[in-house]
């Protein structure tokens, strides 16, 4: 949920797809590099990291590291001034069969709108964010129509809340899709680059 400072009265908007996005990622993914030395990656995920996809201006990054209880991610973040959000759904998240824990992030005050994710490489959850990035990357057909999805709920429901619940199922069926070109391409996370910008 957004702290107040975050809160867009008009609710959830859907853009068309901006290039300056993947280049906003990219200084995010430095900064966040320097913010967390012991990080073993950043990556910029999520649909603004997908050429031609329509999203909400707000960059996801995900920083991973070898073990949740043991980096020091959340007090070197903290201390330039990202804020943790509380919420249980941002602590664990379901993966492969079980819980993952996990840590989310909002930016300082009146910084870029994003969320940064910190996950365990490996981790069930940290590969279904780079298989939907690289899947959709690899699929503009499914890219327009996943847009075209997004933008109707939207303008359906622009309440935040009511927006995820109704795109979770066709973001299911998505996945499925992702998994058996997985399967059939021999995907793996952080492989050789696909077809489209990473």
């Amino acid at each position: 949920m957004p702290f107040a400072d975050e809160i867009n009265p008009a609710g959830v908007e859907v853009h068309p797809y901006r290039d300056s996005w993947r280049t906003e990622g990219a200084e995010l993914a430095a900064k966040l590099r320097q913010l967390v030395p012991n990080a073993e990656e950043v990556e910029h995920i999520g649909s603004t990291s997908i050429p031609g996809m329509a999203a909400k201006d707000c960059l996801d990054m995900m920083i991973l590291v070898a073990d949740l209880s043991s980096t020091t991610a959340e007090q070197q973040l903290a201390a330039a001034g990202w804020r943790r959000r509380p919420e249980p759904w941002n602590n664990f998240e379901p993966g492969a069969g079980r819980d993952c824990p996990k840590m989310v992030f909002a930016p300082p005050i009146d910084a870029r709108t994003c969320n940064v994710h910190v996950r365990v490489t490996n981790s069930p959850t940290a590969r279904i964010a780079l298989l939907f990035r690289d899947y959709l990357s690899c699929h503009p057909a499914q890219t327009q129509a996943w847009s075209s999805l997004k933008a109707a709920i939207a303008a359906l429901s622009p309440d935040l809340a009511a927006y995820g619940s109704i795109k979770s199922p066709a973001w299911q069926l998505l996945m499925e899709l992702a998994e058996r070109w997985a399967t059939d391409t021999g995907w793996q996370p952080h492989g050789a680059p696909t077809t489209g910008p990473r």
